[in-house]
């Protein structure tokens, strides 16, 4: 059974939602103690989940999640609500995101481990419900395109307007449509894919 990849995405948010962050966030950037602390746990699932897939990487998402907050405690002064909070939030998760590949990107990587393929098939995960041989649809989502994996996380997953997500991504709406739709198009493709190869009968060579 492939999972519904078509409807509206769940936990949707709402106006009323995203006033309210925008509201903690004004009064977090004015010193409320309590607006911060209540901003941060309105918004930090977001953008853990935010950061974990478009870094492709849930072993690093706090750090990441936790420079995102520490970049907007620090500009929380400064906002003044001129666009919803979330959408600034996210746009500052993305930037530490690409900064992390950027800084990645200008150092070697050096594997301090003898056989990294038997480690990486090792943290695979197994026993999904709907997948044969550990295929998750979160390694679906880290193979798509960088820019159609960003625009359905955000759309599909964080459950952000396509044109807040336009805002977050810096591209029109319209773009952010089409890749939203690529990107269907493709977690579709494989996982009919990967349907069709588990019901193939495996041949035991005698």
């Amino acid at each position: 059974m492939i999972p519904a990849l078509v409807g509206p995405a769940r936990g949707k948010r709402t106006a009323v939602d995203d006033e309210h962050l925008t509201d903690l966030a004004l009064a977090a950037g004015h010193g409320d103690a309590v607006a911060v602390e209540r901003f941060i746990r309105a918004s930090h699932r977001d953008v853990w989940r935010f950061v974990a897939h478009l870094s492709g990487d849930t072993n690093g998402a706090d750090d990441l999640a936790q420079e995102t907050f520490l970049r907007a405690l620090t500009g929380l002064p400064g906002f003044a609500g001129r666009s919803c909070a979330r959408t600034w939030l996210l746009s500052i998760a993305r930037r530490v995101v690409i900064d992390r590949y950027r800084s990645a990107a200008a150092r070697p990587r050096i594997a301090d481990v003898e056989d990294w393929q038997a480690v990486a098939e090792h943290r695979q995960p197994s026993g999904l419900p709907g997948f044969e041989d550990g295929l998750a649809l979160g390694e679906l989502l880290d193979a798509l395109d960088g820019e159609r994996r960003e625009a359905f996380v955000l759309t599909q997953l964080v459950g952000m307007p396509y044109a807040d997500a336009a805002a977050v991504v810096g591209c029109p709406i319209g773009t952010v449509r089409s890749r939203v739709a690529r990107a269907r198009a493709d977690l579709i493709g494989w996982l009919r894919s990967a349907e069709t190869c588990a019901r193939v009968p495996r041949v035991v060579a005698t």
